[in-house]
């Protein structure tokens, strides 16, 4: 199984540190790379707050996901870097592959690509966008699906769609890899699973997951691909979960506390028993089982967020402790 890290992004995903520093980004970044991760991850937002996690409302701003890994890529070589996910709304589908496929060639052929059908309805308010009912939003996602992944590779594209006109055009020059960088949905209702097995290389889902949810979602998944004569086996499954990781019993809870005490105000009420709920959180040997876990489900690349909220990271030692145990699987 590969390994990957979310990244610090935003103004409140390290304690202390508002705004964040491009140098903290690259900084948690090397610690992957040296630890053995195989990829680092970015999300798409223009700000976000955390009312829905239980958080403030204020907006806290962020870090654009294709110019950063841009430089991440030139500064952090030893990785794979990803998007989870691009919002489809943010940008026309034709000139986001046009983007993608020259982040593909700066980063000699490292790219993976996460689209999804947008759900923070604030932004949409930002860029004078109405946010389209959710059955819209994911008809714009397998057209963006169809776009992205017909023109990255260099390909040309002629097609007529609903949303965005008629298309004919090709990125010049194409992606490095070919035919293409993977490019996977990101969501998990029924109608996403079966737009992932007809028209992404893939599908991903985070960050709170037990087994049993997640394997009712795969049956979903599984059903969707025998309708279409597709092999579920060729669907690339990642999955991102919170995790945190301790030496023994006393470390993990010394460690949890002090997540609590920097996590943004409100967003982790649980105690250390409930947390473990849905994550990934244990000592050393019970991550490592967990992963078997995950792997044996078919998981191929686990993105940890070490953190209470989607791109928030503890402390050094803590993402680099996870980030051991998971590789050392």
């Amino acid at each position: 199984m590969q390994v990957g890290l979310a990244l610090p992004q935003y103004d409140y995903s390290v304690a202390g540190e508002d705004p964040l520093g491009f140098a903290t980004i690259v900084e948690y970044a090397r610690l992957a790379a040296r630890v053995g991760a195989d990829s680092v991850w970015l999300s798409d937002h223009l700000f976000l707050d955390l009312a829905r996690y239980g958080g403030s409302p204020a907006r806290a701003g962020c870090y654009d996901p294709l110019v950063t890994l841009a430089a991440i890529a030139r500064l952090v070589p030893d990785v794979r870097i990803g998007t989870l996910v691009m919002c489809e709304a943010l940008r026309p589908p034709s000139i986001l592959a046009k983007a993608l496929a020259t982040l593909d060639r700066i980063s000699d052929g490292r790219l993976d690509v996460g689209l999804g059908a947008g759900w923070y309805e604030p932004e949409y308010e930002a860029v004078d966008l109405p946010m389209p009912r959710p059955g819209v939003r994911l008809d714009r996602l397998v057209e963006a699906l169809d776009i992205v992944r017909g023109m990255i590779g260099g390909r040309p594209l002629r097609a007529e769609t609903t949303f965005n006109g008629t298309i004919d055009a090709r990125c010049l020059p194409g992606s490095l890899q070919q035919p293409s960088p993977r490019v996977f949905a990101g969501g998990k209702g029924d109608r996403l699973l079966r737009v992932a097995a007809a028209h992404a290389d893939g599908w991903n889902t985070c960050w709170v997951w037990t087994p049993h949810a997640y394997r009712e979602r795969l049956d979903v998944l599984e059903r969707a691909c025998e309708d279409i004569e597709r092999d579920p086996a060729t669907v690339w499954r990642s999955l991102g979960l919170y995790a945190l990781c301790g030496e023994d019993e006393h470390d993990l809870a010394r460690r949890f506390t002090r997540l609590a005490t920097s996590s943004p105000q409100g967003v982790l009420a649980d105690d250390l028993a409930s947390f473990r709920d849905g994550r990934l959180v244990g000592t050393v040997d019970e991550v490592q089982d967990q992963v078997r876990a995950w792997e044996a489900f078919g998981v191929e690349t686990l993105i940890v967020g070490v953190g209470a909220v989607p791109f928030q990271v503890s402390a050094l030692d803590d993402v680099e402790l996870v980030l051991h145990a998971c590789v050392t699987v």
